[in-house]
Order: C-alpha cells, then sequence, then structure tokens
C-alpha cells in the first residue's frame, strides 16, 4: 500500500475482535448474515463481538436486529435516529466498538466473515490495517466492473496516490490506529482515503467478491457518482485547478480569437459575418464561469456544514442482551 517503511512488532491473539456492520434496509439478507456469523463465533480462537449500526431502515431490520440481540450476548445493535448515510453509520459503529482489533464489513455477504481469521492472522504480524482486497468480483456486469475498476484508478492518479486498488471498506483496523482515525470528526466522510492518509503499518489480504446474498443494491450508479464525487471535494483540490485551468483555456481561446479578428480587419476583409462565433464564445465563457462558480460552492458549502459543528450523528436506541457489565445505554450523541 504505503512505500513508507515500519517495523512491525507481533502481537498476541486480541482478547475480543468486534465486526461492525452498519444496516440499511437489509431485511432479506440479515437471517443469512446471522447464520454465516454463527458459524464464525462458533469457530473463531478468539471472542467476537459483532456491532450492528441500523441507520434508519423502514424494513423490518431493526426488528429482526433487536431479536438477535435479545438472544445472543455477542450481538449489539445501535439504532440511529434516522438514515444519516454508510460512512456515518460505519463511524457509528468504529465509535462503538470494544475490541482490540474491529473490523468493519458490509452485510450483504460480499465480504464473507469466514477470511475474518485470516486477517486477524495478518494482524497478529504487526500491521494495524489489514484490507481485504477483491481479486474477482463474481457476477458483476462488465460495466460495474469497468466502473469500479476505473474508480479506483482515477482516485490513485489524480485524487490520492495511495489508496489501495480494488479495496473497499471491508478491512480490520488496530486499536491504535482507530483511536487516530477517531480524531478526524468531518461531516463528509471518505473512509478508505481517511484510512490511507492516517498511514501506519498497512497491508491487504486477497479474496473473491461473491453475489450479494439477498436483496438489492443500496450504491446504484447514482449514488456511486455522488460517492465519488464526495471522494474528490474531500481529499483534493483538483476540482478548483481543473476549474481554473479551463478559464485559462478558454481566457486563450478568447485572446487567439481577438487576434484573428485584428488579423482580419488589418486585411481589409469583413469582421461581421453573422452571430455564430459570438454566441459560441459567450456559451464558452459563461459556461466556464458558471462551473468554476459552482465547484467553487461546493467547497464553500463543505466548510459552511463543518463550520456548523453538528454531531456526525445520534444514536436512538441500543439494544443488546443484559449482563452485570453492560448497562442499557441512553440516547448518545457524537
Amino acid at each position: 500500500m504505503s512505500a513508507t517503511q515500519h517495523i512491525l512488532a507481533p502481537r498476541p491473539e486480541p482478547s475480543l475482535v468486534s465486526l461492525v456492520i452498519p444496516i440499511y434496509n437489509e431485511e432479506a439478507v440479515i437471517p443469512l448474515l446471522l447464520d454465516r456469523l454463527a458459524e464464525l463465533i462458533a469457530h473463531a480462537p478468539f471472542s467476537l463481538e459483532v456491532v450492528f449500526v441500523n441507520d434508519g431502515s423502514s424494513d423490518h431490520s431493526l426488528h429482526l436486529l433487536h431479536q438477535a440481540a435479545q438472544r445472543t450476548s455477542n450481538f449489539r445493535v445501535l439504532a440511529l435516529a434516522r438514515n444519516f448515510g454508510h460512512q456515518i453509520a460505519a463511524t457509528a459503529g468504529l465509535d462503538a466498538a470494544r475490541g482490540e482489533a474491529v473490523i468493519l464489513m458490509d452485510a450483504d455477504l460480499q465480504d464473507p466473515p469466514e477470511i475474518v481469521p485470516e486477517m486477524v492472522r495478518v494482524y497478529r504480524e504487526g500491521y494495524d490495517v489489514v484490507a481485504a482486497r477483491r481479486i474477482t468480483r463474481e457476477g458483476e456486469s462488465a460495466f460495474k466492473r469497468f466502473t469500479a475498476w476505473l474508480f479506483y484508478r482515477t482516485m490513485r492518479a489524480l485524487i490520492y496516490k495511495d489508496l489501495p486498488p480494488d479495496v473497499g471498506d471491508f478491512r480490520l483496523l488496530s486499536r491504535r490506529f482507530l483511536d487516530a482515525l477517531g480524531r478526524m470528526r468531518e461531516t463528509h466522510r471518505f473512509l478508505r482515503g481517511m484510512t490511507s492518509w492516517l498511514g501506519f503499518p498497512q497491508t491487504t489480504v486477497p479474496f473473491v467478491r461473491a453475489l450479494r446474498a439477498a436483496g438489492e443494491t443500496k450504491y446504484p450508479l447514482a449514488k456511486m457518482l455522488r460517492f465519488a464525487w464526495t471522494a474528490a471535494i474531500s481529499f483534493s483540490p483538483l476540482p478548483l485547478r481543473l476549474s481554473f485551468s479551463i478559464g485559462w483555456i478558454l481566457l486563450g481561446f478568447g485572446i487567439c480569437y481577438t487576434f484573428y479578428a485584428l488579423v482580419e480587419m488589418a486585411l481589409g476583409m469583413p469582421l461581421v459575418r453573422g452571430w455564430m462565433s459570438l454566441v459560441v464564445v459567450n456559451c464558452l465563457g459563461s459556461g466556464a464561469i458558471m462551473v468554476a462558480i459552482g465547484v467553487l460552492g461546493e467547497y464553500v458549502g463543505r466548510i459552511f456544514e463543518e463550520s456548523k459543528g453538528r454531531p456526525l450523528y445520534i444514536v436512538a436506541d441500543e439494544y443488546a442482551l443484559p449482563s452485570p457489565d453492560r448497562q442499557a445505554s441512553p440516547s448518545q450523541v457524537l
């Protein structure tokens, strides 16, 4: 991942590993997910807790999770007050996780729980971040594979060079890394970039990305494009620089056209041949100005959002099997 050199210090088996799983309208996949997690908990050589974060689901996801938490002491459920978005829900779960090692994964079982022991094994070698890297994407269309490939290469080339390719949010984070990540409280979050930016020893483990087990994707093309725009705005001033460059290009075009008109005048050629050229130049110039203002407005708008200092999320309820060392927590604002 990063070229920075680190000295790895081997670690013992973690006393507790936390799985953080954001949930949004996943009632179709939750029963399958619970079965796979139960199998992992039964055979893992370390203790596991699972922190489900219900991100304002409108289906029966919360009821299914609540029932699971009342049956199994390994499960905890955070119910956010409304839908805050995947990256914020993931942040809420990371904040609540208590493990020495914390693994963020999706609920659709495209992130297989079965590779968790391998991630923990690599973590024990001394790495603070162990990301799961997709080597194949089963059952996805050529268009989906191409856009995913293009997204990561564009982000690396133009936005952040240390962003690992073909790596999503499925990753293990050490406790010291998570403490550092917790200090980054920006509202518009791109956890993949934030993780790479922090540094620390990082590596990847390969896995085969399976088909979604049930339900529908929560990241259609339009949402993916918005996510890419958030990544670009959050980690680079490149859009501003591009609008600046376009402005210079159009200015050069205007100067060249002016020089052409002066030459025509010097040669006694008619200056007015119609309005087409004037309309084209005006449209190009006005369009460039509006684009530049729009890009600038995006940055100003995000500065405005950050300046409010609002909490990233609000936890309405927390559900877990009562135990002597676990008390029901009131609503949290973080």
